[in-house]
């Protein structure tokens, strides 16, 4: 079933097939699942309080997320006699980063993990947590639709949870009707398998290795982006995830920027006229194309970065936890990086109103 519940954002949604029943029905404890937390890391250094909640009955229990200064998140969890508690250490870059965090956790296999990762970036840590114990099902409800008992930072972007172990790593960034070029002429991507091939511009015909496959809450970084035509080339409208990076070459970047191409993040290019977010959106359901060389793909004439998995393949432990664990051994590439200039928000704004002119 995966996403159960969400809230964030001006939104707040429970899935009626799990909780629609009362509280009889939410009476229950869930021993497997995922809470996923978006959040803008504190720019003063304090520590915050991502999520909590406390209660006395049907007996005592809660759950904590915490935030502490020089990057590490504090989980705590309790069930009656028994508390949890774990402590992830990440390397914290900018105090301003938004982060991800996914705690994930199987009660019946005794077997918990929590990540970190970094939207805009291929940072991910994850760890391994002692045995967790199971959530009470109320308490998820209580989570998303009692905002007056919870305490949650006022810079946490939104939280998800899932009762599904959610992958973590390299994620799909484009809509399925998002039109890729083939030699047969443009597919959407969702058609495409692996086997299929995939024209591009300097590599010529490739072929797909692997198509990956997510739905995710469509909020924070996941809220899809609609790139506008007919800038940088596009033939119509193409709808990505915020950190879909776009390949642009041409003289005005060998004119403003001094390089062949670079890269443009779609969130960079929200301005009203280049790109605008998607409202109205609860879920949203992204695609990406796995090929040999990272090569971009050429979508409704952009070309648009395609799944980057660097040498995951040599981390399997890592690997186990992606979307990616079920490729086979013999398909799964290693990509060295573009070495591409990365745009950012003023820098991708003064290209897209230059090529306008």
């Amino acid at each position: 079933m995966s996403w159960i519940a969400l809230s964030g954002q001006g939104k707040s949604w429970v899935c009626s097939r799990v909780f629609g029943g009362g509280v009889a029905q939410r009476d229950r404890l869930m021993s497997r699942g995922s809470i996923l937390i978006e959040t803008r890391l504190s720019p003063d250094g304090r520590p915050q309080t991502l999520l909590s909640y406390e209660r006395a009955h049907p007996w005592a229990g809660g759950i904590s997320f915490r935030a502490v200064p020089g990057g590490g998140i504090v989980l705590v969890m309790s069930q009656g006699e028994e508390v949890f508690h774990t402590v992830l250490q990440h390397k914290h870059e900018a105090r301003t980063d938004v982060l991800r965090v996914t705690f994930s956790w199987d009660s019946e296999a005794r077997f918990g993990q929590i990540a970190v990762e970094r939207p805009e970036s291929d940072t991910v840590v994850v760890e391994t947590t002692p045995a967790p114990p199971p959530l009470l099902v109320e308490d998820i409800y209580t989570l998303a639709c009692r905002p007056q008992l919870i305490e949650m930072d006022p810079d946490v972007v939104f939280f998800a949870v899932s009762d599904e172990f959610e992958a973590v790593g390299p994620m799909p960034s484009l809509v399925s009707q998002a039109p890729v070029l083939t030699p047969r002429g443009y597919r959407p991507v969702a058609d495409l398998r692996c086997g299929d091939t995939v024209t591009t511009r300097k590599n010529g015909i490739v072929p797909v290795l692997h198509r990956l496959s997510r739905l995710v809450p469509a909020l924070g970084s996941f809220q899809p982006v609609r790139l506008r035509a007919p800038y940088f080339g596009l033939m119509r409208d193409v709808v990505v995830a915020p950190h879909q990076r776009l390949v642009i070459g041409g003289s005005e970047v060998e004119y403003i920027f001094g390089r062949e191409a670079v890269l443009v993040p779609a969130l960079s290019l929200v301005n009203g006229f280049a790109a605008v977010y998607e409202e109205g959106l609860q879920m949203v359901e992204y695609h990406q194309l796995l090929l040999p060389g990272h090569e971009p793909v050429i979508a409704a004439g952009a070309e648009l970065e395609s799944l980057y998995v660097g040498r995951l393949r040599r981390r399997t432990d890592q690997l186990r936890q992606t979307l990616l664990a079920e490729v086979p051994r013999n398909l799964m590439p290693e990509h060295a990086r573009t070495g591409l200039k990365v745009l950012g928000p003023f820098e991708a704004i003064t290209l897209a109103e230059a090529r306008a002119a």
